[in-house]
């Protein structure tokens, strides 16, 4: 297949594909490109807590911040996080659930996204996809180098089995002073090894598009996006957070095209134990009316349990 700098089919793949019966859809760069249309296959959504999932069809497998140790900071309680606390990964823990992945998605580098990201991408040989900070962030953590694929917003990234479209996106704000915690990038050179949370700064945040099972699926890690990159995005579910400002979600979904179905995700109280049922930190009510106020189907999946669409 051959793509041309603006993300469409040209020459004999054009060509083919016309043969073969395509799809149109907005791509990351925001223009309009043509796809063959694949045929649609069962794709296994497993949630991990937080914004951790294993997205699954056939042998093909993408993790989303895929963090599972889970150490307490406090981060739902009144007080805060508590931004000393220390940053551990737990091989132990990470075992019971991780077995094989193509490619781990890094939407930002916060320290209930990333921590895990090392040993995962050691255990299974997966792509690492991260903006600079991010990167560097995991190489200062001894992450595979030769694992890392620098990415920042319009890539269109081909694997075996399924695609990758990043996107621009933000961090969500909340307070009085609309601000998020730990902000700050680690650009140029890598950073000393992160020890405490506070070390492990947001960075830039981006999202995702993974097809795959012939089915598109928009990932966003925090109820924040850049309505610019998202404009008019057409896609069958969507990965979506609560929290954020008033009327985050309802302004995502009028931004994009209408979808079909949301899951909720990053919606418990991570502090509580992943083999336990999922602890709701009080966003998803909100979350739900926004969804089901647009149409579309929600979707809530438990600690551990899995939907398949």
């Amino acid at each position: 297949m051959t793509l041309s700098r603006r993300g469409v089919l040209t020459g004999t793949a054009a060509a083919a594909a016309g043969a073969a019966g395509v799809v149109g859809w907005r791509g990351a760069d925001g223009v309009e490109a043509a796809v063959s249309a694949a045929p649609r296959e069962p794709v296994k959504f497993t949630w991990w807590g937080n914004h951790s999932w294993e997205i699954r069809c056939g042998k093909s497998v993408v993790l989303t911040d895929p963090w599972l140790t889970r150490f307490k900071t406090g981060t739902y309680t009144q007080a805060g996080a508590d931004a000393g606390t220390r940053v551990v990964s737990s091989p132990r823990i990470i075992d019971r659930y991780v077995s094989t992945a193509n490619a781990v998605l890094v939407h930002h580098g916060h320290y209930d996204h990333i921590p895990d990201v090392p040993y995962v991408a050691r255990k299974t040989g997966a792509t690492v996809l991260g903006n600079e900070t991010h990167l560097n962030l995991l190489r200062a953590m001894r992450t595979p180098g030769d694992q890392l694929s620098q990415v920042s917003g319009g890539e269109y990234l081909p694997f075996d089995g399924f695609t990758v479209e990043v996107f621009r996106s933000v961090h969500s704000c909340g307070g009085k002073h609309h601000q998020f915690a730990f902000p700050g990038t680690r650009p140029a050179v890598v950073p000393a090894r992160p020890r405490t949370i506070a070390d492990l700064v947001e960075g830039g945040t981006l999202a995702y598009v993974i097809t795959i099972g012939g089915r598109r699926i928009l990932s966003l890690s925090t109820a924040g996006f850049d309505p610019a990159s998202l404009r008019d995005l057409q896609v069958d579910v969507v990965l979506a957070a609560p929290g954020g400002e008033p009327g985050v979600t309802d302004r995502l979904l009028s931004t994009i095209k209408p979808v079909k179905t949301v899951i909720a995700t990053h919606w418990d109280d991570f502090d509580e134990p992943l083999d336990k049922p999922a602890v709701d930190w009080g966003g998803l009510a909100k979350l739900r009316a926004s969804v089901e106020a647009s149409g579309s189907t929600f979707t809530v999946v438990d600690h551990l349990r899995s939907i398949t669409l």
